[in-house]
């Protein structure tokens, strides 16, 4: 009797100027058949070190976060696809459950696993950080990268869902400053995207969903268990919703936020 043939398995990433993370994030994907990165202009090397390592790069003009991991899908050899960004590794654990599953071949139409999060030399393992499941393993036959949000974008499928054990590695910030400097920025994307669609702030919302968000990870979820990381983490993720529904409430009095 003939073997099965194994189920194909395509990664996909979108990137830009990830020059310093590349190597690692491709290295924790080689047992996939194919990587591909899009890639939306970077001027470090990292479209050209990504082919070097393997990868098949194509480039594609940045329009938001959703579109592009969606085209990055729809380029896959594959129809089961495997996404992360640039800042992600699949951890050897992870990997083992993920050629479980495909060795059993993929009895879900999708896969959640939990992201651990490096937080200045240390993963975060409580508060809002983690488990932090996500959905990155699916046949993109029955799903995909749906709705109309650009920012805090996910992946959801018609069809069983299970849970892998492992980690995803997610290293997502270099610094304090990078990490302001992105939480702002997605702050306003998510404000304007919220004023879009008609949901409206009121001065409540300042100072109770701040609040709530940081007592839920801090003493709810027990982010205190983290130390002082889990600390500044809950604080600066409070400052977020709180310059989200700033910038929410100037825009529904019509003013400029940017």
């Amino acid at each position: 009797m003939s073997t099965p043939l194994r189920v194909g398995l395509s990664a996909c990433i979108i990137t830009f100027n990830e020059i310093d993370r590349i190597d690692d994030c491709l290295a924790s994907l080689a047992f996939c058949d194919e990587i591909v990165v899009v890639d939306s202009g970077s001027t470090d090397g990292t479209a050209e070190r990504a082919a070097a390592l393997g990868a098949r790069v194509i480039q594609r003009a940045f329009d938001g976060y959703r579109r592009q991991k969606d085209f990055a899908v729809t380029q896959a050899r594959h129809d089961w696809v495997l996404c992360l960004d640039a800042d992600e590794r699949v951890t050897p654990r992870l990997r083992d459950a993920i050629d479980a599953a495909r060795d059993a071949g993929f009895a879900a139409r999708g896969y959640r696993f939990a992201r651990a999060t490096d937080y200045f030399g240390a993963f975060l393992r409580h508060g809002n950080a983690y488990p932090d499941r996500v959905l990155r393993l699916f046949d993109r036959r029955c799903g995909g990268w749906r709705g109309d949000r650009e920012i805090h974008e996910h992946v959801s499928v018609d069809g069983t869902v299970q849970l892998l054990p492992g980690d995803l590695e997610h290293r997502a910030y270099r610094s304090l400053a990078d990490q302001l400097r992105r939480l702002e920025r997605y702050a306003q994307l998510m404000a304007e995207h919220d004023h879009a669609r008609g949901r409206r702030a009121r001065l409540v919302n300042l100072v109770v969903n701040p609040f709530w968000r940081f007592f839920r990870g801090y003493v709810l979820r027990a982010g205190f268990l983290d130390g002082w990381r889990g600390l500044i983490y809950a604080w600066v993720e409070a400052n977020y919703v709180r310059q989200k529904f700033i910038k929410l409430w100037l825009l529904d009095r019509g003013q400029r936020i940017a």
